[in-house]
């Protein structure tokens, strides 16, 4: 299961990058730097997320026993 800060994360990235995008072209430096600002918290959210996926299937995997036949 992918945690939640993943998800937010990569549409944080893709937002963030679409406003740095416009904010270029239109020559609005706010909006490029507003949306440079969302991509990197985007890119912080999703390595907060494969942390805490990472410490979760550690914990799973080693709280499941493993039986060999018997």
């Amino acid at each position: 299961m992918m945690d939640k800060n993943r998800v937010k994360g990569t549409i944080d990235e893709v937002e963030g990058s679409a406003k740095r995008h416009v904010g270029g072209l239109t020559g609005n430096s706010r909006t490029e730097v507003e949306g440079a600002a969302q991509q990197l918290k985007g890119k912080v959210e999703n390595t907060v997320g494969k942390v805490k996926d990472a410490a979760r299937n550690a914990r799973d995997n080693s709280t499941v026993p493993h039986e060999k036949n018997r």
